[in-house]
């Protein structure tokens, strides 16, 4: 009898036991899964879920604020995700909030993060749905990872085979870390860069004190520059230049025509200078002119002495020696 009675208590005990972990395990994932938590629902749309199930926590800001109520297809071929959230959220979660898809660490499981929002849009409200942001495709990173590695090798490849010649001397600039004359030669080449940088810099600062020279008051280039009166007094002279220039044309012209009409023998002078026997009858016409004035002259001097001239002669004379006393 006591037998019974110990086992009887044996068994409720650890029926009492089981009854305590029972309810310690729904109040556990019911906590976990919000169950208990006054909630609201909102739903949002997908491409592709990428393996998101339903119970999967959705996260807000870095906090756990629901769960993924149900996964239904939507349209042609979309998911449509129904999520319950805490009822103290919706003041924090805006109308143009946005939905994605993340893993739960690096490998964990699937969630749905609600991210954005500005202040200027409405609170959300049961039955909204949320605008989706297509995650990154893990599968498509890998491949680009990949892919990348692959070029990454070739690319070492190529400056494996690069420094390769660099080492063996091969190219300009193989044979430049290589080549001792060489490095002498561009050495050399860059000094005299150096001396003709340090000229140009001397010869600029010498063009800047020349022109600061230039520019000093009282000199011809600045009087030059500035002065109007003397800017006008050149640009009249100037253009008296011009016109005496043209006279002086014109006078170059008038004397090249004399000369051409000295030239010619269709004119006096012209036939006086070219025409030769012209030059003779006037040489024959001068010599007879002067033999004629010297037989005038004796026929006035033998007029003289004659009788019926001799007496006017002498009046002359007088008359002319009279002048000379006087």
């Amino acid at each position: 009898m006591r037998n019974d009675n110990k086992k009887t208590v044996i068994v409720g005990i650890f029926v009492l036991i089981g009854i305590v972990i029972l309810v310690v395990g729904i109040m556990t994932l019911g906590a976990q899964q919000k169950a208990f938590v006054k909630s609201y629902r909102v739903s949002t749309v997908f491409d592709d879920v990428a393996g998101l199930q339903t119970g999967n926590n959705v996260w807000f800001s870095g906090v756990k604020i629901g769960t993924v109520r149900r996964i239904n297809f939507f349209g042609e071929s979309q998911v449509e995700i129904e999520m319950n959230l805490e009822s103290s959220t919706k003041d924090f979660i805006r109308k143009n909030s946005k939905a994605t898809i993340s893993s739960d660490g690096l490998i964990g499981n699937k969630i749905i993060v609600i991210y954005g929002g500005t202040g200027d849009a409405p609170p959300i409200e049961a039955g909204d749905r949320l605008e989706a942001v297509m995650p990154l495709d893990t599968d498509r990173m890998m491949e680009t990872l990949q892919e990348n590695n692959q070029n990454l090798v070739s690319i070492t490849n190529d400056l494996k085979k690069l420094t390769g010649r660099l080492a063996g001397g091969e190219g300009i600039v193989g044979a430049m870390l290589t080549d001792s004359v060489l490095v002498q030669e561009f050495k050399s080449i860059m000094t005299n860069l150096n001396q003709t940088a340090n000229n140009s810099n001397r010869m600029s600062r010498e063009l800047a004190r020349f022109s600061t020279q230039l520019n000093q008051k009282g000199t011809l280039v600045d009087d030059l520059l500035n002065d109007t009166t003397l800017f006008a007094n050149l640009k009249s002279t100037s253009g008296e230049l011009d016109q005496t220039v043209k006279q002086a044309q014109e006078a170059t012209q008038n004397i090249t025509k004399i000369t051409e009409n000295l030239n010619s023998t269709d004119n006096p002078a012209g036939m006086m200078l070219n025409d030769e026997e012209f030059a003779e009858m006037l040489k024959s016409t001068l010599e007879n002119l002067d033999v004629g004035s010297a037989s005038f002259n004796e026929t006035l001097e033998a007029m003289r002495y004659h009788w019926f001239f001799r007496r006017s002669f002498r009046k002359m004379d007088r008359a002319k020696e009279q002048e000379d006393e006087e």
